[in-house]
């Protein structure tokens, strides 16, 4: 497959302000948890953040004119959902993620829970989104999951989960100083030619199926990009995108190589 030699110039997706009361909510909070800890030099913490609000709490601390003295923590390196920690200088503090280890005891034979299972069973316990972190299941440890929860979250856990699906289950609190180091997941990278580098283009490609049909997901509400709603087919599309597609999974469109001999573009995508 050719490739262009010329370079291109890269757009980049812009930083997408908050759009609802919520969104503008968590900006507040976070500028009050960064006023709170470098006015009185305490370490304060947020609950756990997804990709997009880990976004606008970057925007908020930019606002509040905070550019040092924060980090983000998920329990493991490659954490999804983490923790703002906002830890000024002479502060002393602690991030309140602790890790639960879940396993199994599935008779011989049995299906395993899956990664659904295990947060319907979470979620069954009335506990709120933002008081989990990722849920690890390592390939090298069957019938083990990794919970990754605020503290009073992670001993509620503990004290009532007994299965996930229709599978019993033993429950150990972890420090995070003892949560091993997991197997990095191989991925397949894939790379196609595309139209254009409108949506329903690139999700035809990275779905191996028609553009119609592609718009036809996107039209009923399945789609996001970097975890926001999507429901415009012609929308564009940018490099380092996470597309998020309810019931086939989620991709990561990684690079814009160039352009075919054709003139057409090439992407390059993942599915996590």
């Amino acid at each position: 497959m050719a490739r262009s030699i010329d370079p291109q110039p890269k757009a980049a997706r812009g930083f997408i302000p908050a759009r609802t009361d919520e969104e503008r909510y968590l900006m507040r909070h976070i500028e009050d948890l960064a006023h709170t800890a470098f006015s009185r030099d305490i370490a304060r913490y947020s609950a756990f953040l997804s990709d997009r609000e880990q976004d606008l709490a970057r925007a908020a601390l930019g606002r509040a004119g905070v550019q040092e003295g924060f980090r983000f923590e998920g329990g493991w390196l490659n954490a999804e959902r983490r923790v703002l920690c906002i830890e000024p200088e002479y502060s002393c503090g602690e991030a309140p993620i602790c890790c639960v280890r879940l396993q199994c005891r599935a008779q011989a034979g049995a299906a395993l829970p899956a990664h659904k299972d295990y947060l319907g069973s979470l979620m069954g316990l009335e506990l709120r989104r933002e008081a989990l972190g990722d849920i690890v299941l390592p390939e090298d440890q069957p019938g083990t999951a990794y919970v990754f929860a605020l503290e009073p979250a992670a001993q509620l856990i503990c004290r009532e989960l007994f299965q996930a699906g229709h599978t019993e289950l033993t429950t150990e609190l972890l420090t995070l100083d003892e949560v091993p180091q997991f197997p990095q997941a191989e991925r397949e990278m894939h790379s196609a030619t595309v139209s254009s580098l409108r949506l329903d283009a690139v999700l035809a490609a990275m779905l191996h199926c028609s553009r119609g049909q592609a718009s036809e997901l996107i039209e009923a509400g399945r789609v996001e990009i970097n975890h926001l709603p999507a429901d415009k087919p012609h929308a564009q599309v940018y490099e380092g995108d996470v597309f998020t597609v309810r019931g086939k999974g989620r991709f990561n469109l990684t690079a814009l190589p160039g352009k075919s001999r054709k003139d057409r573009p090439i992407i390059e995508f993942f599915q996590y």
